[in-house]
């Protein structure tokens, strides 16, 4: 397996050193070969070129980057964002360019409550909230269409343009049925959720496409629907009534950071972004934390988390149960090793952040 290795920005270069250690341990468990590479793909690069912190002037990643992370079997990032960089042009130079160029077109967010992680729902424990956000990744608002009229004046105009496709939504729909079917659930449910009340035409895009193939194709899952604000308050008072979601690039952007709170935090999430037929990228849901760099404070679960991520759904796609069994015991050490932390945050976790990576590996040895 060749794996290319973005530490990025601020504490992602930490992070990641913890999940490659946990990757050697398990590679020596189950026995599986892999090479890395890493790419210097950072603000502190963009800034040393000679890039305007202010406005995107100069690639963040260069076309010949772009063309030689397309031949890896898979991506780990670690984070991105820059305090002296403006939002914006760092997570569209590296995040959305990759996930366009890659056809990354999953956003795939398994939301699962580890033992002894708290969640700031009462009454609400690991068997409530285990279920997996569908995001279409590469179409809707973020594709960059629309403009400014007039800006700077009183008669400003400006326009984003939420572009649906049936392909889009069909292939994204499609890929969560597939995940619904074989997803070990007794629920066997897949929720569509969008704004169709007031989203006629996307909205009615989705919800057609939805339920014309599974009815024709996939009989067997049961098909619901939420409107988005409704699911918002259903992540909250009945999380385990969910198994399976699938949604736009808007509101699964949205919806995923909810569910990464009830999950415990964003110290605990992470998420891929897939091409089931080429190049995917993994990496955790929290950003760069720049305030705790070099500090040895930051929680690296998420990270790790991210390479069972990227071991399992690279062995499914290649039909490597390897890589699915390696992906699968990491997940188990992490469930083994969230016990004995005495919280999830930075600094508060009563172990270093490689102290954390070293547990996981101990607990990954162990099984």
């Amino acid at each position: 397996m060749r794996i290319a290795v973005m530490g990025g920005d601020g504490t992602g270069p930490e992070v990641v050193a913890e999940g490659l250690k946990v990757l050697k341990a398990v590679s020596e468990k189950v026995g599986f070969a892999y090479t890395l590479k890493n790419f210097d793909i950072n603000g502190d690069r963009y800034l040393a070129a000679g890039g305007d912190p202010a406005r995107q002037t100069i690639p963040v990643i260069h076309d010949a980057e772009v063309a030689e992370l397309r031949t890896f079997d898979a991506i780990y990032l670690g984070a991105v964002g820059h305090p002296k960089i403006a939002p914006g042009i760092l997570e569209k130079g590296v995040l959305l360019r990759l996930r366009f160029e890659l056809d990354q077109y999953i956003n795939l967010r398994p939301v699962r409550l580890y033992p002894n992680v708290p969640t700031p729902l009462k009454d609400k424990g690991p068997a409530d909230i285990d279920f997996i956000v569908v995001r279409e990744n590469t179409e809707g608002i973020y594709t960059g269409m629309g403009g400014v009229q007039y800006k700077g004046t009183p008669a400003e105009v400006s326009t984003q343009i939420n572009c649906t496709t049936r392909f889009g939504a069909e292939r994204a729909i499609r890929y969560a049925f597939e995940l619904t079917r074989r997803r070990n659930s007794k629920k066997k449910q897949l929720t569509l959720v969008h704004k169709t009340n007031v989203l006629t035409f996307a909205g009615d895009t989705w919800f057609r496409a939805f339920n014309e193939i599974g009815e024709k194709d996939y009989p067997d899952i049961k098909r619901d629907y939420n409107h988005v604000d409704a699911c918002c308050m259903w992540f909250i008072k009945n999380p385990e009534f969910y198994d399976v979601i699938v949604t736009d690039t808007i509101f699964g952007d949205i919806i995923t950071d909810l569910a990464a709170m009830i999950q415990g935090g964003l110290g605990v999430a992470a998420g891929g972004n897939i091409n089931p037929k080429g190049v995917s990228m993994f990496e955790p849901m929290g950003g760069s934390a720049p305030k705790y760099t070099g500090q040895n404070v930051i929680n690296p679960i998420a990270a790790i988390n991210a390479v069972g991520m990227m071991l399992r759904e690279t062995g499914l796609s290649k039909g490597d149960k390897k890589l699915v069994d390696a992906g699968e015991r990491i997940e188990n050490a992490i469930m083994a090793v969230t016990p004995k932390m005495q919280t999830q945050n930075a600094g508060k976790m009563g172990h270093s952040t490689t102290q954390v990576g070293d547990l996981v590996v101990a607990a990954v040895k162990a099984g």
